[in-house]
């Protein structure tokens, strides 16, 4: 276990502590996960609609404890060579041009089809060695001197043979390469695997992780979320923005505001110099929060009602 890594990551409540010093306010349940998956070296499934954290929750680790964020971006279609490794094949053909007649002398000085053969399986090794190794994420993860946070993001949009690929690697913290053997975590990365849950996770892959589901924050929390990430936001105003946000969320609409988009509509209203909302500008913005014209419709005729029912509960709580 990295020793510095130790040192902050000694209680929950340091957890908590230390995200929130870089800008991140965690829920419980969060600081707890990550407390258990560095102390049982265990990766975290992070599940959860988009927009809530899940990406940040990794950035934040790496930047509180200053280790390097090395960041696999998952699609359709993604394979082992460009999550793994690949060879440099570019470099691998200009040595050959460049070394084309020492390798014809060798061949030529063979006295049998066996030597040459040989001679051939040795210059093939060469061309297969660490010069012509180029690391991708995973490789380069496990392989980083000092650890490193390692997120596997939207890993749901990646096909399940390449779901089956990451077990070795998150259950042992090695990898198989034919030509080089089995490589091993230096320091054993701590893994966020994110899924915005478009498709169920195998049971394996769930078996090697702790789960974390993050789904939107209670009132307290946002509050406490918007008052770090855009503190130049009035009491009164960040009371109200949150109030009818989550009168939003009790809608039924088709995509619900994140705690990204109450972010996006706080610095929005500071711009506007918004002291408190106003029915107007709510109606201007409401295309910040909303996503399709539809939401924007449906939250419009109700903008009267909850801007009225924020500013009482702002006031209640002033």
């Amino acid at each position: 276990m990295n020793e510095g890594i130790d040192r902050k990551l000694i209680t929950v409540d340091s957890v908590a502590e230390g995200l929130a010093s870089v800008g991140y306010i965690p829920s419980r349940q969060i600081a707890t996960a990550v407390y258990l998956a560095e102390r049982l070296t265990k990766p975290i499934l992070v599940e959860g609609p988009a927009g809530v954290g899940k990406t940040e929750l990794s950035k934040a680790v790496a930047s509180y404890l200053n280790l390097p964020l090395i960041r696999m971006q998952c699609y359709e279609g993604l394979d082992e060579g460009k999550a793994l490794y690949e060879w440099k094949y570019g470099k691998q053909l200009l040595y050959t041009q460049i070394l084309k007649d020492k390798l014809g002398e060798e061949m030529r000085s063979a006295s049998t089809l066996k030597e040459a053969l040989t001679r051939l399986d040795s210059i093939d090794d060469i061309f297969f060695s660490e010069r012509f190794l180029e690391e991708r994420p995973l490789l380069k993860a496990l392989r980083h001197p000092s650890g490193a946070v390692l997120l596997i993001d939207e890993v749901d949009k990646a096909d399940q043979e390449f779901e089956a690929f990451l077990l070795e690697i998150l259950s042992d913290f090695q990898v198989t390469i034919p030509e080089l053997g089995t490589v091993s975590a230096v320091v054993p990365p701590i893994v966020f695997l994110t899924s915005n849950s478009t498709r169920d996770m195998g049971d394996a892959i769930k078996r090697r992780c702790l789960h974390l589901h993050i789904g939107f924050p209670d009132p307290h929390l946002e509050r406490q979320i918007v008052e770090v990430r855009v503190p130049g936001v009035s009491e009164r105003l960040r009371l109200q923005l949150v109030s009818f946000v989550q009168q939003i969320r009790g809608m039924d609409i088709k995509k619900l505001p994140s705690v990204s988009e109450t972010i996006d509509w706080a610095r929005v209203l500071l711009l506007l110099h918004a002291d408190c909302l106003e029915y107007d500008m709510v109606r201007d913005t409401l295309n910040v929060l909303l996503k399709f014209e539809e939401d924007v419709d449906a939250v419009g005729s109700q903008v009267t009602a909850f801007v009225h029912k924020a500013r009482s509960e702002a006031e209640g709580c002033l």
